[in-house]
């Protein structure tokens, strides 16, 4: 029971890798906020905590407004007692190149992606000092540093993410906070089977291949690494990004073409 007895929140928690947090977070013994912008499942994920013997509630959250996450940590002290644990799961990703990207797609990113755990430090830190420290683990992205074709904005912004994580945990170590982050490489989600063709055809075997571990990453092998990050056996790590990518960012360009067939 990793987190017996603290108070947690999962924010994007309504599918995905989010969904996987937040029951896992129950199963190692915390309340869970369960946040989301989509209220109705955030309402199911908790629903589903609950009825296996967890403590969980609810919270419609758009993470890029600082009211609403002002409110959602507020909840947590409200219903919990207090706040441990943040992990700032929730994004969002707008394809296009710097000239195709609109503006409003662009600022959107950056107020969903980056702006979010801004707003969760600056409401949660506080909060965890008063109950002697805390961890915020953010979700970033092999994508940091190994950009997609017309992904300038989620490159960009999960780069960004990772400066955050690294000065928040400067900023804040001596009060007993840690603050990383986990970078997931291609895993099993909602949005990424659609890009990929929703499961089957020549695209999603041609990205199945290009995985040196022969699958793609599940939501709970990163809700698993999320976990352990915010729990007190990672007490002495803090600043850092945990590449999650079942060695995908390991191989060389050459080795990948070789063990493809195609070079």
């Amino acid at each position: 029971m990793l987190h017996e007895g603290k108070v947690a929140v999962v924010t994007g928690a309504g599918s995905g890798i989010g969904r996987s947090s937040a029951t896992r977070f129950a199963a190692e013994g915390a309340a869970v906020v369960v946040a989301d912008v989509r209220g109705e499942k955030a309402q199911k994920v908790a629903a589903l905590i609950v009825d296996a013997g967890g403590h969980a509630v609810a919270s419609e959250t758009d993470v890029g407004d600082a009211v609403q996450v002002e409110a959602m940590l507020t909840l947590a002290v409200r219903e919990f007692g207090g706040l441990d644990v943040v992990f700032n799961n929730a994004g969002v990703s707008r394809p296009g190149t710097a000239v195709e990207l609109t503006t409003v797609e662009w600022d959107e990113m950056w107020r969903v992606n980056v702006s979010s755990l801004f707003h969760a430090a600056k409401v949660g830190v506080p909060l965890m000092v008063e109950r002697g420290g805390g961890a915020i683990v953010a979700t970033a992205s092999v994508s940091a540093s190994f950009a997609d074709g017309a992904g300038v904005g989620y490159a960009a912004t999960k780069a960004a993410v990772i400066g955050l994580v690294k000065a928040l945990a400067v900023d804040h170590a001596r009060a007993g906070v840690r603050v990383n982050a986990v970078s997931p490489g291609v895993t099993s989600t909602p949005p990424m089977m659609a890009a990929l063709g929703g499961g089957s055809g020549p695209l999603y075997e041609r990205a199945v291949d290009s995985q040196p571990v022969g699958r793609f990453g599940e939501p709970n092998e990163i809700a698993a690494v999320a976990v352990w990050l915010a729990s007190d056996e990672a007490s002495y790590l803090t600043g850092q990004d945990i590449v999650v990518d079942g060695g995908l960012t390991s191989e060389s360009q050459f080795s990948r073409l070789r063990r493809m067939g195609e070079g």
